[in-house]
């Protein structure tokens, strides 16, 4: 599978990284599509400490053990849930950054992340000391480089002009155009996205508009009504499923954006993960064809936390 350079780093990851959210907490199925994704030339698998409060990090540290050199390894942390009854708590401050890092590598059972990324972030966040942190992890090698998971325009600006983040990781898909906005800015500054949520909750596979949720028929997707959503996955379906599949545009649409180090779909089965690969290494899509889909589709902005 073609690697992708992220930002300006030494980390070149398969176009497509497997998000392991979706792994669920059954070991021997989660390690089936792990190794599955690794077999198939997958080399990025992306994780969080927040997922299954720390489970899925002890998966992922368990089916890696004896390939740990061959991949790029890519967690998070700003959510804690050690001091909270119930649920988790935002908290970017510079000591729980660093004593969060030793649990993370304790759970992966690894000595160095190669990604490690700010799970969120806003405009009233303490970033020199966040960003402090993550300097320091990189200077003690416990992390090679780090980025930032965030959708806010104010946080991504931030960021950019004041540390050295290789990656933001953005929901990016067919149906949410908002990262478009960004790319200039990003690529002037040698910084990559990490497309998450490529297939919008399943609508752009072909389950199409069976995986809308009861939420999604009455209150719809995004900027789209339901009645919008309907329309606009029935157009590009009619107007040009008949030669790909619809995950295969709306993979190789994203993975068309320069600024795209990689897309990263989950998978809660090897057949869903086997459909994501053979989408993305199917041929690009054409210029008519990346036309077509920016005309069916809304380009979007974030109108809030831009300043």
């Amino acid at each position: 599978m073609e690697k992708r350079q992220i930002g300006s780093s030494d980390l070149f990851v398969s176009k497509m990284g497997l998000g392991c959210m979706s792994l669920g907490t059954e070991e021997k199925a989660a390690k089936e599509i792990v190794q599955h994704a690794l077999e198939n030339g997958i080399n990025y698998l992306d994780t969080a400490d927040l997922y299954d409060f720390g489970q899925n990090e002890e998966i992922v540290g368990n089916v890696i053990r004896e390939v740990r050199d061959d991949i790029i390894l890519a967690t998070k942390v700003g959510n804690r849930w050690d001091d909270v009854e119930d649920g988790w708590r935002w908290d970017p401050s510079k000591s729980y950054i660093k004593s969060a890092v030793k649990d993370s590598l304790s759970r992966l059972k690894v000595d160095y992340i190669d990604l490690y990324q700010l799970h969120g972030g806003t405009i009233e966040d303490h970033f020199e000391e966040t960003i402090e942190a993550f300097e320091e992890l990189k200077s003690e090698g416990l992390i090679r480089h780090y980025g930032i998971s965030s959708i806010r325009p104010n946080v991504i600006k931030r960021f950019l002009k004041s540390s050295s983040i290789e990656s933001v990781m953005m929901q990016y898909s067919l149906l949410d155009r908002r990262p478009e906005e960004w790319m200039d800015l990003m690529d002037e500054n040698k910084v990559s996205i990490v497309a998450r949520g490529p297939l919008a909750k399943g609508l752009l596979s072909e389950k199409m508009l069976s995986k809308a949720s009861a939420k999604m028929k009455e209150s719809g997707y995004l900027e789209y009504s339901y009645q919008e959503l309907q329309e606009t996955i029935e157009s590009i379906h009619s107007k040009m499923g008949d030669k790909r599949k619809m995950n295969e545009l709306a993979l190789q649409y994203i993975l068309s954006r320069q600024s795209v180090a990689a897309v990263v779909p989950g998978a809660s089965s090897v057949q869903q993960l086997q459909e994501n690969i053979d989408a993305v290494n199917a041929s690009p899509l054409s210029t008519e064809a990346l036309d077509m889909l920016k005309h069916l589709t809304k380009l979007s902005r974030y109108e809030q936390h831009r300043d």
